[in-house]
């Protein structure tokens, strides 16, 4: 967390707290939401660095639906964040407070200051509130001393997975992040981890909303030069027609499932319903438009593990197959 906060996250956190003329230590309340995983999901449904609920992401005016999920957005739920909190610090006028009404809700904080007698710190509300709010508050504590003092304490930062330099453009086509794996050779890997709000691989652009795409530096110009190719490259069996999802095998929505179980909060795995496609047991059964590393992105797993067990040479593989992911 103090590598990949220090030399990627904490800049953006800071610049957004500083434009809505807030404490810079705010910035700390991401590594005990999500331990700064963009990808985090907890199992009450809590999405992204800051750990949104679906109904407060869209009360604050975050886009959540089959295609985007924009809790995963790292500007976009960042500028949320920083609205909410302020927000609840102007409903108490107390940090800590408010950042207790961040974790539990201020409907349980007001029910903790009426209990208490209308006392109105932290500590006085302390034995009212649940106990997990409790606990908050100090861990926030905790999180901001660490982050502050680590190397008074012999703890290095690691920068080995910083992401790379990236830029970011409009689009005003639906495109997959197949297609442009296929076309300009970027990761799709690399493509979800810049693009996580597009939770189905899709980014659903249209001449009536352009969305954003965020690329690496070197492939941006690459992109724009070879765009109409992209946009046609499987577009029949790649992208939805109609506007209709019914075909495509759904991650399983971001809400239900994450792409990589190491993201997860809490034990377990969740699977989620997707679409029309199927999941049984160790057996895939392959869907339209569906790849092997999209199944290897639901399964928690690689693409040369399945293809180790399945005996499989190339990446080829066909609606119907049975595949052993496990």
């Amino acid at each position: 967390m103090v590598g990949i906060g220090y030399n990627y996250y904490f800049p953006i956190f800071e610049e957004a707290l500083q434009r809505h003329e807030m404490p810079s230590e705010l910035k700390y309340l991401a590594c005990i939401e999500s331990a700064l995983k963009q990808n985090a999901f907890s199992r009450a449904k809590a999405a992204g660095l800051w750990q949104f609920m679906p109904a407060t992401g869209m009360i604050l005016g975050l886009e959540i639906n089959s295609f985007i999920d924009e809790r995963y957005d790292l500007y976009k739920s960042t500028d949320a964040a920083c609205r909410y909190l302020k927000k609840l610090y102007n409903m108490y006028d107390d940090w800590a407070i408010a950042i207790a009404a961040y974790n539990c809700g201020p409907g349980n904080v007001n029910k903790a200051i009426a209990r208490s007698g209308g006392r109105h710190t932290f500590w006085e509300i302390y034995n009212f509130l649940p106990a997990e709010t409790r606990s908050y508050v100090p861990l926030f504590v905790a999180a901001t001393y660490i982050m502050t003092y680590h190397c008074e304490h012999n703890l290095c930062a690691t920068i080995g997975e910083i992401p790379p330099q990236c830029d970011t453009i409009m689009i005003n086509s639906m495109v997959h992040f197949d297609q442009i794996a296929n076309v300009i050779g970027v990761p799709v890997e690399t493509l979800e981890s810049m693009n996580p709000q597009y939770i189905l691989d899709i980014i659903p652009a249209s001449r009536e909303k352009a969305l954003s795409l965020t690329l690496p530096s070197e492939k941006t110009v690459e992109f724009i030069e070879l765009q109409d190719s992209i946009m046609a490259f499987k577009a029949d069996s790649l992208l939805p027609h109609n506007g209709e999802i019914k075909e495509i095998f759904v991650r399983g929505k971001r809400n239900s499932y994450v792409q990589s179980g190491g993201n997860k909060i809490g034990a377990g795995k969740t699977k989620g319903k997707a679409g029309k496609g199927t999941a049984s047991g160790d057996v895939h059964v392959v869907r339209k438009g569906q790849t092997l590393s999209y199944i290897a992105r639901k399964y928690g797993t690689t693409v040369n593990k399945i293809k180790s067990l399945n005996n499989l040479k190339s990446d080829n593989i066909s609606v119907g197959q049975h595949l052993r992911v496990r």
